[in-house]
Parts: C-alpha cells; sequence; structure tokens
C-alpha cells in the first residue's frame, strides 16, 4: 500500500522558520527603542517651538487688526515713525510747541477742524480735541497714512513756509503726492482739496511714556 503524507490538523500549524535568530532580534530591538526614542526627542522638540512661537502675534494676527506695540523711545521732538497696522502705515509724530502752534493757526483753513465726518473710523472720544490726541499726551499725533480721496499715502512736509506745490503760507503738515491733497499737523484736511475728510485716528494708548499700542484703549481692542 502506498505511503500518504501527514496531514497536520488546524491546532497544530507547521512550525515557520525563523527570520532572525534570537541573538539578532535582542539587537535589533534595542536599535528599534534607540531609534523611537530619538525620533520622539525630535517631535517633542518640534512640538514646542509652535508653542512658543504661538506666544507671540504672528504677522496674519496683525495683519488682522491685533494690537501693535510701539517703541517710541527713540523718537524725538520734530521727528515722524510709521508704523504698521492692518496692513496700513500709522503715522506717529512728535510735534513741537511751534508744530502744536500751527495747528491752532490752521483750524480756519480746514474743512472739517472738529472730525464731525470722519473717514473710515470714529474718532476716539479722548481725541476730540484741537490737537487730536490725548490729553496727557497732546505731542503725540497718530494718524493711518492713507488719503481720504484716493488711498494714496501722503508725505511729511513739516517745514512751514513756501515750497514746491505748497502755498506760500504752508504751515507744515502733509502732502499727497498723488493729487495734491494737504493735510495740517492734526491730519485734518484743508479746504478746498480733493480728499474728502481727514486722515483717521486709531483707537490708542500708552503702555508707559515710552511705549504706544495701536488697535488698542480703555475700552479693549479696535
Amino acid at each position: 500500500m502506498d505511503e500518504q503524507p501527514l496531514e497536520r490538523s488546524p491546532e497544530q500549524p507547521a512550525e515557520q522558520p525563523l527570520e532572525h535568530p534570537p541573538e539578532a532580534v535582542d539587537v535589533m530591538r534595542r536599535r528599534w527603542l534607540i531609534a523611537t526614542s530619538v525620533t520622539g526627542g525630535i517631535g517633542c522638540a518640534a512640538a514646542a517651538f509652535p508653542f512658543v512661537d504661538s506666544l507671540t502675534p504672528p504677522a496674519s494676527a496683525i495683519a488682522a487688526g491685533a494690537p501693535v506695540k510701539v517703541d517710541i523711545s527713540r523718537l524725538s521732538e520734530g521727528d515722524m515713525m510709521t508704523a504698521a497696522w492692518r496692513g496700513k502705515p500709522v503715522f506717529i509724530v512728535n510735534r513741537s510747541s511751534a508744530m502744536l502752534a500751527a495747528v491752532a493757526k490752521a483750524a480756519p483753513l480746514v474743512a472739517d477742524p472738529d472730525t464731525r465726518h470722519p473717514f473710515s473710523m470714529p474718532l476716539p472720544d479722548y481725541c476730540r480735541n484741537a490737537y487730536r490726541a490725548r490729553a496727557d499726551h497732546r505731542n503725540i499725533l497718530v494718524v493711518v497714512g492713507v488719503c481720504t480721496h484716493l488711498g494714496c499715502t501722503p508725505i511729511p512736509r513739516f517745514q512751514p513756509g513756501p515750497q514746491p506745490n505748497l502755498p506760500d503760507d504752508w504751515p507744515g503738515g502733509f502732502l499727497c503726492p498723488c493729487h495734491g491733497s494737504t493735510y495740517d499737523l492734526a491730519g485734518r484736511v484743508f479746504r478746498d482739496k480733493p480728499a474728502p475728510q481727514n486722515l483717521d485716528v486709531p483707537r490708542y494708548t500708552f503702555a508707559s511714556p515710552t511705549e504706544l499700542v495701536i488697535g488698542h484703549d480703555e475700552h479693549g481692542d479696535a
């Protein structure tokens, strides 16, 4: 009688050959543990960076309107600096006593001396005065540097007197290079100019005598 090959029952599966000897398995296991611990360390470090970075407002948040802090400690009398807020330039001017006197002199010549018709944002109540500034820092002018005619950026012309593209009795202020609109040293547009309204004054406050915060005041964020 022919000899039949033995059949293995399902309970007794055929032995499979080892892919690696036991010694190799131990070595591979140690290598895997080392590799995963290193990878885990890198992952933790990578995860930490976004957390640390989140402590500082990203550029997108600033562009969307987050408050902006500005160090004005080096802003000398009579000078101007520009900050970016909501994607727009904001002019910050440290006005001298002569510049403040020029604001009073220009009042009869501007179209809307009391800013009864603001452009794109209401004038903050604390700036409803002759200088359009906080009373405790009336020398500091803060205005959005966007012409209310067609959106050009005015340029400073602080020196009074006759000069190109300006009247002989120019008191000092800003000139829009696009169509000739002029603003005084409080950002108020002069009469009979293409621009229909004064430069906007954003909400702002002072975190300290040398730090200005644009887009935030005692009422919260703008």
